[in-house]
């Protein structure tokens, strides 16, 4: 619901298009259309996505997912990947699939950490790209004890000493917010390093705790779905 306000940022940045990563999604209602790639290149006004993702396993997620492998052909797209799927729902891609995907967008944070997933992508070569990457500000995770120890040795935030774990992790790692302040601190990160004992430390933290469950119903009710995108503004 945000592609055409994210285009028009684009040409008003000045910025040359080469120098900017753009990734979006497919939604799972638009996954039998078959200019839905088409449609999303005018609304984002580009000549070419870098990263777009299957944005659910649901309703006919192949069919999405080839379409996505035509305009990676077509040089439309430059990478392709998944959102919310689990291992068996990327080895039923990896069974029909021409182009595998690079990328598998999912929650990861210190309370559900993923390991057995991360290995499974790494055979894979697919890496994780986390989402809720601070537990969907959950403060008791946020303020864990060890956050706060290592916020003050390194003079950086609990937030920020989450995102370093989760860089130094391996994880590519997308947090979100709309306030200025707090995106130029979620970039500055690269001054320092955690030590392993300190990652150690974090790695103690895991719960396997999720913010977001899906469910059959949630996922049809999904594939229903039909974002009013021709009202975006």
């Amino acid at each position: 619901m945000n592609e055409k306000a994210v285009g028009r940022a684009i040409r008003k940045s000045g910025i040359d298009r080469k120098e900017i990563f753009l990734e979006t999604k497919l939604w799972p209602s638009f996954y039998e259309q078959a200019d839905a790639v088409e449609k999303t290149l005018e609304r984002l006004d580009t000549d070419y996505i870098d990263l777009l993702l299957i944005h659910q396993p649901a309703g006919n997620y192949v069919a999405g997912y080839k379409l996505m492998e035509k305009a990676y052909k077509e040089g439309k797209v430059r990478a392709i990947g998944l959102s919310n799927f689990t291992p068996d729902q990327i080895r039923e891609i990896f069974d029909v699939c021409e182009v595998k995907p690079a990328i598998l967008q999912t929650e990861v944070h210190p309370y559900s950490q993923e390991q057995e997933l991360k290995t499974f992508l790494a055979k894979e070569g697919m890496v994780i790209q986390a989402w809720y990457p601070l537990g969907h500000g959950d403060k008791a995770l946020i303020q864990e004890p060890v956050f706060s120890k290592l916020a003050q040795k390194y003079g950086k935030s609990n937030a920020q000493i989450i995102l370093r774990w989760h860089v130094q992790a391996g994880n590519i790692v997308i947090p979100g917010s709309k306030n200025p302040d707090h995106i130029k601190s979620n970039l500055d990160l690269f001054d320092f390093v955690l030590t392993d004992t300190e990652m150690a430390e974090i790695a103690a933290l895991n719960q396997n705790k999720r913010y977001y469950t899906s469910t059959p119903d949630l996922l049809k009710a999904y594939a229903a779905m039909v974002p009013p995108v021709d009202e975006q503004k």
